[in-house]
């Protein structure tokens, strides 16, 4: 599958490395063991308030936000 890939070198989106899309994929039924996908998750839920955490640390890294 893998020599089968379209390189996109256009401005905009681009090629996602094969293992991000296959942790994607697998995760799509069944995220992280909890029996649902995210788009099935309560936005109050003790996961989806561990995801929305976990990509609000790592946006404050990247980008060098402060707390405040």
């Amino acid at each position: 599958m893998a020599e089968n890939r379209i390189y996109n070198f256009s401005a905009g989106p681009s090629m996602l490395p094969l293992e991000v899309l296959k942790k994607a994929q697998s995760q799509m039924l069944n995220y992280e063991e909890s029996g649902m996908s995210v788009m099935e998750m309560s936005h109050r839920s003790k996961a989806y308030d561990a995801i929305i955490t976990k990509t609000q640390e790592r946006m404050r890294s990247i980008l060098n936000i402060p707390d405040n």
